[in-house]
């Protein structure tokens, strides 16, 4: 009798360690899926958690959400202000290291592209200007259009996972490619993956808004 009890405390130990592994397995695949897989929105081919740095396409493209920001001096914008244009949204803060050491890269991509793609930058630090002036003084940016989203609207809309972040978008305001992490964006690579988007199929050099699909 005490060996059939033995046993049973065995069979029912075992099984619930099962149960317990299954249920870790499940809670990791939805934290390692993370909110933008989570949320029900159609990420396209977009892996749930890509790995820092890694320029990520989105197939198919999938509509942006439409986000409001402000210039500096304070005038309000929205993304649709852009619309017929490429954008590169860059999410940043004045505490993050690693959007302070790829700010330079973005600033000579801007120069580098010219009206070709409209890098913004746009700060998530809740201070504003108060905060993001006085940081810019330290930098020698000369081409990289700076802005301002002190409460954070343009991150949760982008369903964001920490900064910086960055997305390109077409000039039809959908999302095309993403990347999470810093990036040397002026590099012969990133800019070789930029101009498979930018790159007009008639070879004028003029961005057209049904122009870099795929």
């Amino acid at each position: 009798m005490i060996f059939m009890r033995i046993v049973f405390v065995l069979v029912v130990l075992a099984a619930a360690g099962l149960l317990g592994f299954a249920y870790w397995s499940y809670s990791v695949a939805r934290r390692d899926s993370g909110p933008l897989a989570s949320s029900g929105a159609d990420v396209g081919a977009l892996s749930p958690s890509p790995a820092l740095g890694e320029f990520t396409p989105l197939d198919p493209p999938r509509p942006v959400p439409g986000l409001s920001f402000a210039a500096r001096v304070g005038s309000p914008l929205r993304l649709a202000d852009f619309r017929g244009r490429w954008v590169l949204v860059n999410l940043w803060a004045t505490w993050c290291a690693p959007c302070v050491r790829e700010m330079p890269s973005l600033d000579r991509l801007q120069a580098k592209l010219g009206n070709r793609l409209v890098v913004l930058a746009i700060s998530e630090d809740r201070g504003g200007s108060s905060v993001v002036d006085p940081f810019l003084q330290k930098l020698a940016l000369q081409a990289l259009g700076i802005y301002l989203d002190p409460k954070g609207g343009v991150g949760q809309g982008l369903e964001i996972r920490g900064l910086p972040t960055s997305v390109l978008v077409d000039g039809e305001g959908r999302l095309r490619a993403r990347l999470e992490g810093a990036a040397d964006w002026d590099s012969p690579e990133m800019l070789a993956k930029l101009e498979r988007y930018l790159r007009p199929a008639d070879g004028t050099g003029i961005i057209k808004t049904s122009a870099g699909r795929g």
